[in-house]
């Protein structure tokens, strides 16, 4: 038995691709828990940075206006430190480069031209040099990876690491 599957409160991490949003998509359906994908509040139409404070207040009212959710994206600027004291559970996708840029790949093939469910509407997906030097290099810095080993220490009890395809994929299916 795992600590999500009776979790109310989840807050799942993970570098991008890894799976977060649909992880979050679907533990938010099955359990008719409300969801926030934080790219939706960090980004407004047309790829443009919404202010940090006015993002950080947008994720403060919604904890403050429930008491179960699912919330993905890692933004540290976000109540970052308030999710993972209020979760029940902390999921970390530690999925690997490749794994990612799979899936970035399938998913930029499935949205492109469009907005994907999890993004701000007027923010097509895109698969252009800076996401791919994100998705491969930048986002996967050493400082990332040791504040997800910091996390998974700091809240050992109530933390899920899925680090393998087979992993996730197995937690898809069992957590519904």
């Amino acid at each position: 038995m795992s600590v999500l599957d009776h979790a109310s409160r989840i807050a799942i991490l993970g570098y991008s691709g890894s799976g977060k949003s649909t992880l979050a998509t679907r533990l938010a359906s099955s359990r008719s828990l409300p969801s926030i994908h934080l790219d939706q509040v960090h980004w407004l139409p047309g790829w443009v940075e919404r202010d940090s404070q006015e993002a950080a207040s947008i994720v403060n009212d919604f904890l403050n206006l429930h008491d179960a959710w699912v919330i993905e994206g890692n933004y540290q600027g976000m109540a970052f430190e308030r999710r993972l004291e209020d979760a029940d559970a902390i999921v970390i996708l530690d999925v690997n480069r490749l794994t990612c840029l799979h899936r970035a790949i399938r998913r930029w093939l499935s949205y492109r031209n469009t907005s994907r469910p999890d993004m701000t509407e007027g923010c097509p997906e895109k698969l252009d040099a800076e996401f791919l030097i994100w998705l491969m290099r930048k986002g996967r810095s050493h400082e990332r990876a040791q504040r997800y080993r910091a996390i998974s220490k700091q809240y050992r009890e109530k933390c899920v690491i899925y680090s393998k395809d087979a992993e996730f994929r197995h937690a898809l299916k069992s957590a519904f």
